[in-house]
């Protein structure tokens, strides 16, 4: 049913409740409803973490002393260079998607068939590539010391270039056993014991005198400040464990929030992409089937098409509060 609204020169017909409203169909309006929802919803999330940056911004880890890791280049220091990598491919498998919708448009379900397959790949690397980062990310590299106050304590040679643990922590002979649920007070349990112990750290500090002590505190140089020996040497009295990596109680890199944003956030994204992935095959298996070609139209891919941008889109705003400011 379609009304009229009558005026002075001409009569014009509005949506009066049918399939296709502002010329649109159902199921892209739905689409389009559910990516301002998201959007929303990722809004809160990146304002939120802006406002903690913010707040935390003297102990916030510095991106370019966190994400450093290249495939295969083990030991190489490469700054932000695979998440610029990831990002490219992210953002070209956005130009496949485009180039699939195209093609549906102009019924060639070959060439529909080729880029369809080409951003399957590119979601599927790109969720790879996460996959990897998350690891190198729990796993950590140098390794830190929480003091009783919950400060973080990193370590530096003399020209500022970080130390890991490993490179200089005594070996005491000492036994260290982790507390479990079955020999625990109140079936308590720790997580794992780390490499090394407080004790085993702080005797190879002592035989390190080269060695120094980098606070979490950012500089008006926008860099971590350095302690003096002896004032790394008072401040490694405080400590009270060893931090390796980061999970959501703790963090080597800085602030305990800066982790729990990544995962949540960064895992968030991640989720949707997997689902578009997902969404993607199931579409490029009917394509393969020819049941848009049956159906004379290939809106489907451009309703999958709507997603995928959106998840790139998001990526982008992602990439920029997370690594670039």
């Amino acid at each position: 049913m379609e009304a009229t609204v009558t005026t002075a020169n001409s009569e014009e017909k509005t949506w009066g409740g049918g399939n296709e409203p502002m010329n649109s169909s159902y199921g892209k309006m739905m689409m389009w409803f559910f990516i301002v929802s998201d959007a929303l919803t990722f809004s809160g999330f990146l304002a939120a973490y802006g406002f903690s940056r913010f707040k935390f911004i003297e102990t916030w880890p510095l991106a370019d002393e966190v994400f450093t890791h290249f495939p295969f280049m083990h030991g190489v220091t490469a700054p932000m260079y695979y998440v610029a990598l990831m990002t490219f491919i992210l953002i070209f498998s956005s130009v496949t998607m485009v180039l699939a919708v195209d093609a549906g448009h102009q019924m060639k379900k070959n060439k529909v068939i080729v880029y369809m397959f080409l951003t399957i790949i590119g979601g599927l690397i790109f969720v790879g590539s996460q996959a990897w980062e998350w690891k190198n990310f729990i796993k950590g590299e140098y390794g830190a010391i929480e003091t009783k106050g919950g400060s973080l304590l990193q370590f530096v040679d003399k020209d500022g270039k970080r130390v890991a643990l490993a490179d200089f922590a005594a070996h005491l002979p000492e036994e260290r056993k982790q507390l479990t649920r079955n020999e625990g007070t109140w079936f308590m349990e720790e997580a794992t014991l780390p490499t090394y112990s407080v004790a085993e750290v702080q005797a190879g500090f002592k035989a390190n005198p080269d060695i120094l002590i980098r606070t979490e505190v950012i500089n008006e140089k926008k860099q971590k400040t350095i302690l003096s020996r002896a004032e790394s040497e008072q401040r490694l009295g405080e400590a009270a464990l060893v931090v390796e990596g980061a999970n959501l109680t703790r963090n080597e890199y800085g602030s305990k929030l800066f982790a729990d944003f990544f995962f949540f956030i960064t895992g968030f994204h991640g989720f949707h992409v997997f689902s578009g992935v997902i969404i993607n095959i199931i579409i490029f298996f009917n394509v393969l089937l020819g049941t848009y070609e049956k159906r004379k139209s290939y809106e489907m891919v451009e309703k999958v098409g709507l997603y995928w941008h959106f998840v790139d889109l998001v990526w982008v705003f992602v990439f920029t509060v997370f690594y670039l400011v």
